[in-house]
């Protein structure tokens, strides 16, 4: 079939992002002798500088990756906590029914800067100074502006002189947003990386002390200093339309550090996938392939009516227990992947589309959903009581677009900001890593730092007895999914995509298409796209689309003319406008790598 750009293979190694100097200077790594850890590290950190508007330094990053020394898939948790502060019963003092998309009161712990230093420390070769030199940079001479991000400050530009002046004067130089084929820099976020690595290297003459150090100072030093007095020492208007301070304290910072853990997998036709635990969405792309084990899909052919009806509706009952079961809780993972679960689940698949949320009784345990917004709920509504301005959301993902280029919302508020990238070296190390919040519409500059911090606490429920019920020092539920594959056992593929909750339907969808569609890792990220929206948005104000099916104009008009036959609301998007998946893979002798057009910014390299 036609692809944009070709499926890259060579045996020196590969590197794939959201964006091209990510992916350039992950491979500049990789041909000064780092391996796959030091590669991904750096190309995460111009990320942060390269993509401003889809992460950041006060963000989170999961990571999962294969050490050919461990032989062994691992996960990095570099998702911060909420404060301990952060209680239902401080945010329903304020009149709030759900934690605001924007501001302070949405933060949690800054984790991203913490992962990326234990994946480096553990398994990198490269010290501090090496892996940040691309970002530092960046951020001194500035990143060339596509029209996304000259878009997304000029939609909030008015948010920034009317309520956050520190974001005015990082974002708007000279008082407008920067236009497209401009540069932008952040000189304060340049000397921020320059403070940490001579931090760093006065603290010790060895690469583990300076990293060592480097943490110490983000999260007990200057760095701590600046985001603990900002948060609890200023207030700002936020997405509930009031005026708010924060709760992150330097307490909460000094008390966090990021973590290993294994990963929960499940084996689907001679392959392993690999998740984070239900701390974040991961296992939901688990509990599909559990589903459609049960279903012949190379029978009903690849993208056929059958075939997309089918994967639409498994989504809805494997998200319908992601509502009902997930967060940093105890889950009950082992009965959800059973197959005696999967076979009475897999009955409720139908020959028509079904509008109720359905969740499963694992082990006899009984289903609770959160208090859901009505059906339907969506950019319009308020979501907060009391709230004196409609409270909008957009994912540059999905979200319609102006003029051709995909806006935020005039509050800020936004779902599905983030990015990707994927390294594999001719070690055979591999990374998949999905950086995202503290994306600069989040929160107000802090302007000590030059970023800001990341809103990911809207993804708790401010109601009790869920396990993604707010509670302090937790984990929120998040949607970020990196995607790790093994087969026959062994190292094959690195995978993943921004979309909030689409992470985990997009990321599917391209492995199927391998596994059963036969396709190379572009032809995959090439094919047309689709998703649903039937259950409850992960993101403020936390709506629900029952029915609806997106699905990208490329896709047969039979397809989708009988797609709406049996019921599936459908809604036809751009013919490029679904997904920003990237891949590497080690197959046989080569290293393989691919990346998404759409967007025109994501590349793959290597050779």
């Amino acid at each position: 079939m036609f692809t944009t750009r070709p499926e890259l293979s060579g045996d020196f190694g590969m590197v794939a992002s959201t964006h091209w100097l990510a992916s350039a200077a992950g491979m500049s790594v990789l041909e000064r002798g780092g391996n796959a850890f030091d590669a991904a590290v750096a190309a995460g950190f111009v990320l942060q500088v390269a993509e401003p508007h889809l992460n950041g330094p006060g963000g989170e990053v999961p990571i999962l990756l294969w050490s050919e020394a461990d032989q062994k898939v691992s996960v990095v948790c570099g998702q911060g906590v909420a404060p301990a502060a952060a209680t239902i019963e401080h945010y329903t003092g304020l009149g709030l029914d759900v934690v605001p998309g924007t501001g302070l009161l949405a933060a949690t712990v800054p984790g991203a800067f913490g992962g990326w230093m234990l994946m480096l420390e553990r398994w990198g070769t490269w010290s501090l100074a090496d892996v940040l030199a691309p970002a530092i940079h960046y951020a001194e001479h500035g990143v060339p502006v596509l029209d996304r991000i000259s878009a997304t400050i000029e939609s909030v530009a008015g948010l920034f002189t009317g309520d956050w002046p520190t974001s005015a004067a990082t974002w708007l130089p000279g008082g407008a947003a920067p236009a497209p084929g401009t540069k932008l820099a952040n000189p304060v976020l340049a000397a921020t990386y320059r403070r940490l690595v001579a931090e760093a290297e006065a603290a010790s003459s060895i690469r583990e002390g300076q990293l060592a150090a480097a943490r110490k100072a983000w999260y007990e030093g200057f760095v701590a200093e600046a985001i603990a007095e900002f948060s609890t020492k200023t207030a700002w208007r936020d997405s509930s339309g009031e005026v708010h301070g924060g709760l992150l304290t330097g307490d909460d910072l000094a008390g966090w550090a990021a973590t290993v853990e294994d990963p929960v997998t499940f084996d689907y036709r001679g392959h392993t996938v690999c998740k984070t635990g239900p701390w974040g969405q991961g296992p939901v792309f688990l509990q599909q392939l559990a589903l459609l084990s049960g279903f012949d899909l190379d029978a009903m052919g690849y993208l056929s009516a059958d075939y997309v009806h089918t994967v639409a509706e498994v989504a809805k009952l494997a998200f319908a227990d992601r509502e009902a079961w997930y967060g940093d809780a105890d889950v009950p993972m082992s009965d959800l992947l059973s197959e005696a679960y999967n076979a009475g689940r897999r009955a409720l698949v139908g020959p028509g589309a079904d509008l109720d949320l359905r969740p499963g009784s694992p082990g006899g345990r009984t289903p609770r959903l959160p208090d859901l917004p009505a059906p339907g709920t969506s950019s319009g509504a308020p979501g907060v009581s009391g709230a004196r301005a409609p409270q909008g959301v957009g994912e540059p993902t999905v979200a319609k677009t102006a003029g051709g280029v995909e806006v935020t919302s005039l509050d800020g508020t936004v779902r599905g900001d983030t990015c990707h990238v994927d390294v594999v070296d001719r070690h055979g190390n591999m990374v998949s890593a999905t950086p995202s919040g503290g994306w600069l519409q989040s929160s107000p500059t802090i302007p000590a730092l030059g970023f800001c911090l990341g809103t990911r606490a809207q993804m708790f429920w401010l109601q009790e007895g869920l396990p993604a019920s707010l509670r302090p020092g937790t984990r929120p539920r998040t949607t970020l999914s990196p995607s790790f594959a093994l087969r026959d056992g062994r190292p094959w593929l690195a995978f993943g995509t921004p979309g909030g909750d689409q992470q985990d339907q997009w990321s599917p969808n391209f492995f199927l298409s391998v596994v059963h569609g036969g396709l190379n890792l572009q032809e995959a990220i090439d094919a047309p796209m689709f998703h649903t929206e039937h259950f409850p948005s992960s993101f403020f104000p936390r709506g629900s689309r029952p029915g609806v099916l997106h699905v990208e104009d490329r896709l047969d008009p039979g397809v989708v003319a009988e797609l709406r036959r049996r019921g599936h609301e459908v809604e036809q998007q751009g013919p490029w406008s679904l997904g920003r998946l990237s891949a590497v893979a080690r197959d046989g002798a080569f290293l393989k790598a691919a990346a998404n057009p759409r967007g025109a910014q994501g590349y793959a390299v290597g050779r």
